[in-house]
């Protein structure tokens, strides 16, 4: 079994890594498949909108039935291999079992026959070495030793084998069984034996012989049983004494081994030698110690060895004497059965030679087992003590070896004191030897007689001699081994030439026992077949009564069948035509309606052609009389409006008769469908009746067996009546001539006969009728029973679906109690990580109150450095500063940690997150369970409620049967004389009707099968979530252990922690130094150690992945609840991108950090080693100072090249950090697409969950209408039956009327033909007779003449009866052949429809022909989906696979925890014994300690006496010795007899309660056996008495039957007789009957003739209807299913549209809104490019008024150029003119300055001015002539501002001031002017102008120069000076740009109004 179970494992194993590589690849190709799919879907979407959504609907609908359908055969295979597989392995376990059991057997004998060779071997060794003895006494012994001890073991050996208890009971069963049939047979055998001696067949000794061959017979059985008995216990014997052989020899071994190591361990410390002398010496007594305890205890254990050898070989004698006991007992009885057997003394004395041989056999073994074992035990102790012996022999070699003298002396006394406790220890071993043989000794003594005592007492002395000789011989046992394995082998041999022998001796007995077994079987058939063939004459005296009652019974139940059936016929009949009716009135209706549409359309059509030609007689005569035309047309309008309305009354009256003629059509097609059902349910009946004739025509073959013997006696019966009959005829021809005169009365009689023979006969007739129509009501409920069957077939479908669901259940508890141990662990991981993250908070805080102590210390030491500076020690500052570098080194550090801590926090609280998800999930898939459930019980209900329905139908039925059994009951007396094949078919059909009602009660067994199937499998979820329960436990132990394991760990950590603590305390200097660096060692462990569960974590993290796939595998196949799942995953899922970043930025700013930090620990590091060199030189300059050694330094650099490879591994684990960062960077992305994918292929799921869940409401929904619809069909069919039977009434009264006209007229014709022989007769004896006679005759032939013509009046009225009646049947006829008219006719309208809708169908095909190609395209496309589900369902199964292993692995650890406990158990046995043995050992030690008390006061004493009379008295000291030797030596003695005597006390009490045992039970035996002979005897004598009482009831019943037979025949005779007569009478009656019966059959036969073809055509007529009917409802319903399926899917295709349009519509109102937008925006572009335009129109005119600018100062310049070079040297008249009439006008105090102006124009000096001023003020020539005078140069002035207004008192200044403005404008060069220079109307530079302008004149008067310059005036357009209020980014006018790019001007003046105009003159002038 368990290689089976291996390589079931394994190949487990394979298929499931397969299957898991198959996942892998599974997966990246789902990957690739869903992302082709989209791609292509969203082509598709592209390419044709309409015929996607449908194309996905019909690709889902079809995969999910699909998967459905699949899922059900796999589970159906699935329960299918698994119930063949466990009956497979039942019938191998079985099988093994059966082998094991034989095997073991097999090698039990095996081992006990060569352990008998064995000692057989060690006893001749000890035979040659000892004297021989009498062994005389044991033969006897051994046999029942081997027998009494397996009494008490066959049992255990028994209960042992793994057989089941069942089978035990059941074997035992059979083994009772068979030996209760084994004592019938045997007292039946007796019984007839003792009949036969009764006859006289046998004697008496021949009996006797038979009974003394069974007691033979018997007595080997048990010999053999017996036998195998003793095999078996002797086997189970040697097998325990070889294994506690194999312990003995185990534990000898393994004490060698300890020795050997102790030797060696002495050895090696003799070498070493020197120093270390006292701790070896020490060593040394301990080891001797040592092996003084283990030879103690040794001694203690052979002791036990010992003591349970004895007790052992106590049994063994109990159990030989028992035996001896059954021997003799046996001997007894065979003694007396050779006294009473002497009549075969050949079988007696085979008997006696097997039973000796086996005997001898037996008695050999048993002899060796006491003697070896104790022999063998005692060979290994004296091993054991050689061993010892060797050892110290050894030891003291060695020790001689050494020089050391004290150790060899020590060593010496040791060995002393060894060899005196061995040499005790022998002592003891030979009292125990002594002990042991006394023992034995004293047995033998209480046995035998004293002669045999002497003989033992020299065997216990040769056996003490052998002892010791065999201790100084132990070096030859070494080479006597050897000997004996040789001799072993041969012994071998002997053994399989033995086993040989008993398989020969067994195969003899085997065959006698055969021979008797064949006796007995002979024995037993020939009593069966007596027995069978009374049985058999009485049983078919019985059959063939009971078969009689059984007929009658049934005839009756089949007429009232029968009657049921012919009234449904008629109801049947009565509705067809009914139906058949109104079809014809409809149609009459249709055919009178079309014909009224016709006409009425040709009346419209006269109608119009009036119109039209009254319209052209209007447009011919258009008379001026315009009103009279108006008036006309009003007049035919409303005439048309009439025509119109009645037109369209027409065509809603034709509608509604087509709406009609549409309701009769269907109803037609209902009632059309109900008679095809009918027939179809007639047709299975008949199948099932010929099924049932085909099983019951056994029955009827055994009934025409019976039949036949019947008949042969019926035959001879027969052949007897016709002798007779012949007898009769003689006597009728001899009575004839008697009778002529009474043929009057004879013909009324005939007549009367006649009419009840033709009564008889249509009774006959009836009868069969009612028979056919039983035959189909009982086809009728054969048809209910199996409809009824296949409701409960379909209920338990639902109940097997119901069950699959609840496996489906089941494997989704077990999928979530996964997750559930996932999430387990899980949460013991964040629990592990919390406590982690405590244990770090607790170590930061330790570290930071150590970093306190360091800061604190460095203060210290700076303080002592301060103290103690000195200049040689400039550099300990330094260090100072490198110990700070490391504290913030640390400092950051702590830093780092913390920032770990926060990290391993959150992480901690995202894992909370995921386990609150996935508890909800766990909750909602709860809650799901519970509404299955719910839906389950539901389901449950409805089906009781549909069996309850069903059980009170058939109690309904059942009542109505009763009823009509009852019916039936009262008419059976008139139905008795009916012939026998009725009775046959009535037998049939109530069998028929039994199993019906069987196969219901098959029904409710089955449902009540089903509620314990479902019983079953809620036990079964039980047990399930007990696993659970258990499976949860056994993790949470695990957790423990693992909480365990970080406890440790912890706790190494605080030791550290307290380490450092302690290294803090200590002070100096170097010890500092010391300390840090040990910290350093320490903190790179703590890195290791980090490093350790840095990839424990990548490890669980990888754990963690793979449990992640599996988990998502499994979350793939749930169901919608994982809808609300799929949001919180959106929100987690942002949440973790976000985190995620920022998890990803701290590690990495982590790193950074890290990695400066170990760079700035590197140059600490490498800073410090600097400042320790120097530290060194000088400290070995000044004469070592600091008490520093070379070893120091040379330690110190080692350190330092220790720090540098410290400070490389660091830089190698922060590149491994980076790596796994990146890495874990990558694996985070990739998790993120898995993410996205599995989400999408959850939803996928959800929406076909979702739909499976829709179809299945459908079903549900579906299902319970059927139920409905079949109720009503029930309701349907039980009217069609009501109507049927009512039919079938009528054809029976029709039937019945004429069957009543054609009797009368064959009566009439008969009593004609009578009355026609009669006048004959008269004539003839007329002619003879006398005339008084002639006129008697003639009064009498009156009288006939006048019954004559009565008799013509009324065969007359029969005649014209006749008539009427052939004339009604041709009234029939002519009507049958109208409706079979108008038949044909609807048929061919039915044939012009048939064409119509095949053409239909046509179009029909080739659109599912198109509709089949895209559903074969979306099949391709989804068979790979199927077939990936496929792989995943394998995956499934796989897992449950292992699962199975997994139980089965556990229920494996079970088993052998049970079988530790029951070894456990033993062992406590063999405890408890070794406590008894050592109670006993104490009890002997407290004795020897309370002698060795004694003889030490004794000695004391002794001691005195000796000090005080030590002289004179040593005689008396030496007598008082030998007196207390003596003594004590008496003591000892009596002791010891003490304990033998007590002993044997013991084993006498012991064998005397066996002895009483033996003997109470050998009494119960003998009573038992007097109780089966006195009990075998009272069933003999009753069995006899029995036999002889039937015997003689036998006798009786011959008797009485042979006087009935006698009786019978008396009968026979005289009713043959009378029968004779009546015959010879009858057949005269007869022949003239017979020739009227040939008329009236004629006539009949002609009419049934004509009825038969009518019906047939009606037949024809009706098959044809029906077939066109069915025709048109298969059209019809295929169309209804076509357009059903052309509706959904157009709903489907609308569905979609709308779906399209409504995303259209949104689409178009997002375009709207677009569109609105773009509207506004065109808008505006409008606006602006109208504003463009109109820019650009300005730019133009601009660009024009520029060139024309431009041009005109061209000409200024020229103008200008021209006037400079004319003017130079010239005095402008005009000016001068004005300034002279302006001199003129100022006033007097101001012409002064006009002059200087005037001086200055003209280049007067001013001194020259003066001058002239001061000579004379009022000259005028003189004035006049320097005016004239003076040659001064025209400087151009420069132009005032606009704004600016001088308040001049004077007009000269004024028009001075207007004559410069005037005169400055065309002296200005042209502007140059650009369109880049320009800016808009709304530019920042204009809006800046109106902002920045102050409140001035012209800020006031000017905004329209802002507006347009262009239109202002010429001094507002163009200013040449910036205004005064404008910065430098003023307005950007053409003439605003700076002046010096322009003109050559003065610098503006800013002119205030109080300033006088020649204060502005001194200005220019000066300038």
């Amino acid at each position: 079994m368990s290689s089976w179970l291996g390589g079931l494992g394994s190949g487990l194993g394979q298929s499931l890594g397969q299957v898991g590589g198959s996942l892998a690849s599974l997966t990246g190709q789902i990957s690739n498949f869903t992302k082709d799919m989209l791609m292509e879907g969203a082509e598709e979407v592209e390419a044709d909108l309409p015929n996607s959504g449908r194309k996905e609907i019909e690709a889902i609908h079809s995969i999910l039935r699909s998967e459905n359908e699949r899922l059900k055969k796999l589970c159906t295979d699935l329960e299918e291999k698994h119930e063949a597989s466990e009956l497979q392995i039942k019938q191998q376990s079985m099988s093994y079992r059966s082998q094991l059991q034989q095997k073991e057997v097999e090698i039990s004998h095996l081992k006990a026959r060569q352990i008998a060779l064995q000692d057989e071997l060690l006893k001749l060794q000890s035979a040659a070495q000892s004297v021989q003895s009498g062994p005389g006494s044991v033969p006897a012994t051994t046999v029942s030793s081997s027998f009494g001890y397996g009494i008490g073991h066959h049992a255990s050996a028994f209960h042992e084998d793994d057989m089941d208890f069942g089978d035990i009971i059941s074997s035992q069963q059979e083994i009772n069984r068979l030996s209760n049939e084994v004592s019938r047979l045997e007292s039946e055998v007796g019984h007839w034996r003792h009949i036969a001696q009764a006859r006289g067949i046998q004697s008496s000794d021949q009996t006797e012989i038979c009974k003394l061959q069974n007691i033979i017979k018997e007595l080997q059985q048990n010999r053999s049983q017996e036998i195998d008995d003793h095999q078996h216990e002797m086997s189970v014997l040697q097998n325990t004494h070889q294994q506690k052989l194999t312990e003995i020899s185990r534990r000898h071994r393994e004490e060698l081994s300890d020795y050997e190591e102790r030797i060696e361990e002495l050895e090696n410390l003799l070498q070493q030698g020197g120093s270390g002398v006292t701790g070896t010496d020490h060593s040394k007594m301990y080891e001797m110690q040592k092996t003084i305890q283990a030879l103690q205890t040794e001694k203690v254990e052979s002791t036990k060895k010992i003591e349970e050898l004895e007790d052992k070989i106590k049994e063994i004698y109990e159990q030989l004497s028992s035996a001896d006991s059954d021997r003799d007992i046996l001997r007894r009885e065979h003694e007396a059965l050779h006294v009473e057997k002497r009549q075969t003394p050949e079988e007696c004395d085979r008997l006696q030679a097997s039973a000796v041989r086996h005997s001898d056999t037996v008695m050999e073994e048993g002899r060796v087992l006491p003697q070896n074992s104790s022999v063998e035990e005692v060979f290994r102790l004296q091993q054991a003590l050689t061993d010892a012996e060797n050892e110290i022999m050894r030891l003291s070699s060695l020790n001689q070896d050494n020089n050391l003298a004290e150790d060899n002396q020590k060593l010496q006394m040791r060995v002393q004191v060894l060899e005196k406790e061995k040499s005790s220890l022998s002592q003891e071993k030979e009292e125990l030897q002594m002990s042991l043989s006394k023992l034995s000794n004293e047995y033998e003594v209480i046995k035998s007689s004293a002669a045999r005592d002497m003989d033992l007492d020299s065997e216990v002395r040769d056996l003490k001699l052998n002892l010791e000789a065999k201790e100084q011989e132990l070096n030859q046992s070494i080479s006597e081994k050897e000997m004996l394995m040789a001799e072993l082998e041969e012994l071998d041999r002997q053994n399989q030439d033995a086993t040989e022998h008993v398989i020969l001796i067994k195969d003899q007995l085997s065959k006698q026992q055969s021979e008797g077994d064949s006796i007995i079987r002979k024995l037993r058939e020939d009593l069966d077949n007596e027995k069978k063939r009374v049985h058999q004459l009485e049983d078919d005296k019985e059959s063939i009564a009971k078969e009689l009652d059984m007929q009658k019974e049934k005839l009756t139940h089949s007429e009232l069948v029968l009657s049921d059936l012919h009234f449904t016929k008629q109801k049947l009949e009565d509705k067809v035509e009914d139906l058949v009716d109104q079809l014809s009135k409809s149609q009459r209706n249709n055919v009178t309606i079309q014909k009224e549409n016709l006409e009425l359309k040709e009346l419209i059509r006269q109608n119009e052609e009036a119109l039209a030609a009254v319209r052209n007689e209007l447009t011919q005569s258009q008379d001026p009389s315009s009103n009279l035309k108006d008036d006309l047309l009003k007049e035919r309008e409303t005439e048309v409006r009439n025509l119109k309305q009645n037109l369209s009354e027409l065509e809603q009256v034709n509608e509604n008769l087509k709406q009609v003629a549409f309701d009769l059509k269907m109803e037609n097609e209902k009632l059309v469908v109900v008679c095809e059902e009918v027939r179809h349910q007639l047709e299975e009946s008949i199948a099932g009746s010929n099924q049932i004739s085909l099983e019951k025509n056994t029955m009827v073959e055994t009934l025409q067996r019976e039949k036949g013997q019947i008949e042969a006696e019926l035959c001879r019966t027969e052949k007897r009546l016709l002798e007779e009959a012949k007898q009769y005829k003689k006597t009728i021809e001899e009575l004839s001539s008697v009778r002529s005169l009474n043929t009057s009365a004879l013909q009324l009689e005939h007549e009367h006969l006649i009419k009840l023979n033709q009564e008889k006969d249509f009774e006959i007739a009836g009868l069969k009728k009612n028979i056919e129509q039983m035959d189909s009501d009982h086809k009728q409920t054969k048809e209910n029973l199996s409809s009824s069957l296949e409701e409960q077939k379909q209920l338990t479908q639902l109940i097997n679906e119901k069950e699959i669901c609840i496996e489906k259940l089941k494997e989704k508890s077990s999928e979530l109690q996964e997750e559930l141990d996932t999430c387990a662990q899980a949460i013991r991981k964040n629990e592990t990580l919390r406590q982690t993250v405590e244990e770090k908070d607790r170590n930061l805080g330790s570290m930071k109150e150590e970093n306190n102590h360091l800061r604190e210390e460095l203060e210290r030491l700076r303080e002592q450095q301060s103290r103690a500076a000195l200049a040689a020690e400039p550099k300990a500052p330094d260090s100072v500063t490198e110990l700070e570098c490391e504290v913030s080194q640390l400092n950051i550090i702590k830093d780092h940690l913390e920032e770990e801590i926060k990290h391993h926090q959150k992480t901690i609280e995202d894992q909370n997150q995921s386990k609150m998800q996935l508890l909800q999930s766990l909750e909602e898939q709860k809650k799901e369970m519970d509404e299955f459930k719910h839906e389950h019980e539901q389901m449950s209900v409805t089906h009781t409620r549909l069996f309850l329905e069903k059980d009170e139908e058939i109690k309904n039925l059942q009542r109505t049967i009763e009823q009509i059994k009852a019916q039936l009951h009262k008419e059976r007396q008139d139905i008795q004389t009916e012939n026998s094949n009725i009775f046959q078919e009535t037998k049939v059909q109530s069998l028929s009707i039994e199993n019906g009602s069987e196969k219901h009660d098959l029904s409710k067994a089955e449902t009540e099968r089903l509620v314990k199937g479902i019983k079953e499998r809620e036990l079964e979820i039980k047990l399930l979530n007990e696993k659970n329960i258990s499976l949860t436990q056994q993790i949470d132990q695990l957790s423990k252990d693992e909480v365990g394991k970080l406890t440790q760990i912890i706790q190494q950590k605080d030791l550290e922690i307290q380490a450092l603590h302690a290294r803090i305390s200590s002070a100096s200097y170097t010890q500092d130094t010391v300390y840090l660096q040990q910290q350093v060692h320490d903190y790179a462990v703590e890195r290791e150690r980090l490093i350790v569960i840095l990839n424990e974590k990548t490890r669980e993290n990888s754990r963690l992945k793979t449990e992640y796939h599996k988990v998502m595998d499994i979350i793939s196949a749930k169901e919608a609840a994982l809808i609300k799942l799929q949001d919180e995953n959106k929100t987690l899922f942002n949440r973790f991108e976000s985190s995620g970043q920022d998890m990803f930025r701290e590690t990495i700013q982590n790193l950074s950090r890290i990695i400066r930090e170990r760079d700035i620990e590197i140059d600490a590091l490498s800073q410090k080693c600097q400042t320790l060199l120097a530290v060194l030189q000088t400290s070995g300059m000044g004469s070592e100072v600091g008490g520093v050694n070379s070893n120091q330094f040379e330690e110190l650099l080692q350190e330092r090249d220790k720090l540098k490879q410290q400070v490389k591994k660091m830089e190698e684990w922060k590149q491994q950090v980076m790596t796994t960062v990146q890495n874990m960077q990558h694996e985070s992305a990739q998790l993120q697409e898995e993410l996205h994918q599995l989400q999408a292929q959850v939803l996928v799921d959800s929406d076909n969950n979702s739909k499976l869940q829709v179809d299945y409401t459908g079903l549900i929904q579906s299902y319970e209408q059927n139920e409905t619809k079949l109720k009503n069909f029930g309701q349907e069919l039980a009217q069609v039956q009501h109507s049927i039977g009512q039919l079938c009434n009528t054809k029976d009264l029709l039937l019945g009327k004429l069957d009543i006209m054609s009797p009368q007229l064959s009566s009439g014709l008969s009593v004609t033909s009578r009355s026609a022989e009669s006048l004959g007769v008269s004539e003839s004896a007329g002619s003879q007779l006398d005339p008084v006679a002639s006129q008697l005759l003639q009064q009498e032939v009156d009288d006939l003449r006048k019954s004559l013509q009565e008799k013509d009046a009324s065969i007359r009225t029969l005649q014209e009866n006749n008539h009427r009646l052939s004339d009604s049947i041709a009234a029939s006829s002519e009507i049958e052949r109208k409706k079979h008219e108008q038949t044909d006719s609807e048929i061919k309208q039915l044939k012009e429809k048939q064409e119509v809708l095949q053409n239909l169908l046509k179009e029909k095909d080739l659109l599912i022909k198109a509709k089949s190609d895209q559903l074969h395209s979306s099949n391709e496309n989804f068979t790979n989906k199927v077939n990936e589900n496929e792989l995943l369902r394998q995956a499934v199964t796989n897992l449950k696979e292992r699962i199975l292993i997994l139980e089965m692995d556990i229920s494996k650890l079970k088993g052998e925890n049970e079988k530790i406990v029951e070894i456990s158990r033993g062992k406590e046995t063999e405890y408890q014994a070794l406590q008894e043995t050592n109670m006993k050992f104490s009890m002997m030690l407290r004795e020897k300690e309370f002698e060795f008390h004694s003889m030490k006061e004794k000695a004391l004493a002794f001691e005195q006496l000796l000090k005080e009379k030590e002289q004179g008295k040593a005689g008396e000291l030496n007598q008082l010795l030998n007196t207390v030797k003596s003594m004590q030596e008496k003591t000892v003695t009596f002791q010891q007899e003490r304990d033998q005597v007590m002993l044997a006390l013991k084993q006498k009490q012991m064998e005397t309660g066996a002895l009483q045992n033996e003997v109470q039970h050998l009494r119960d035996k003998e009573t038992r056996l007097n109780q089966e002979l006195e009990r075998l005897r009272n069933h003999l004598l009753e069995s006899e008495e029995s036999h002889t009482r039937e015997i003689l009831a036998i006798e009786e019943r011959e008797t009485k039957l042979k006087k009935k037979v006698t009786v019978l025949e008396e009968k026979l005779k005289s009713s043959s007789s009378a029968m004779e007569n009546a015959s010879h009478q009858a057949n005269v009656q007869v022949e003239s009957l017979q020739e009227q019966l040939n008329m009236v059959s004629k006539q009949r036969d002609e009419t049934a003739l004509q009825l038969s073809v009518s019906q047939e055509q009606v037949k024809q007529y009706a098959l044809s209807l029906a077939n066109l009917q069915m025709v048109l409802e298969h059209f019809q319903q295929e169309e209804k299913a076509m357009y059903s399926a052309e509706l959904e899917k157009q709903k489907q295709l609308i569905a979609e549209w709308k779906k399209k349009a409504e995303n259209l519509e949104g689409k178009v109102l997002s375009l709207q809104e677009r569109l609105d937008e773009a509207n506004v925006a065109l808008d505006s572009a409008s606006r602006l490019t109208e504003q463009l335009d109109l820019k650009e129109e300005q730019i133009e005119e601009l660009k024009k008024q520029n060139e024309l600018r431009q041009e005109m100062l061209d000409d200024a310049q020229k103008k200008l150029m021209n006037l400079v070079n004319s003017t130079e040297g010239k005095v402008d008249k005009v000016l001068m003119r004005n300034l002279f009439i302006g001199h003129f006008h100022t006033p007097k105090n101001q012409r002064h300055e006009v002059l200087r102006l005037m001086g200055s124009i003209l280049g007067v000096k001013r001194e020259e001015m003066e001058q002239l001023f001061n000579e004379d003020q009022g000259g005028v020539a003189r004035w006049m002539t320097g005016w004239l005078g003076g040659g001064s140069k025209s400087v151009p002035s420069t132009p005032l501002r606009p704004n600016q207004q001088s308040v001049l008192n004077s007009s000269f200044s004024e028009l001075f001031v207007k004559f410069l403005e005037t005169e400055s404008h065309p002296s200005v060069p042209p502007p140059k002017l650009s369109v880049r220079d320009l800016k808009p109307l709304d530019s920042p530079g204009r809006r800046k102008l109106d902002t920045n302008t102050p409140d001035t004149a012209e800020s006031r008067t000017g905004r329209r120069a802002d507006v347009n310059s262009f239109l202002a005036p010429r001094s507002a357009a163009v200013p040449l000076i910036k205004p005064a209020g404008l910065g430098p980014g003023g307005p950007g006018h053409l003439l605003l740009k700076p002046i010096s790019d322009v003109l050559p001007t003065f610098t503006p003046l800013p002119v205030s109004p109080d300033n006088s105009a020649g204060v502005v003159l001194k200005d220019l002038l000066k300038q």
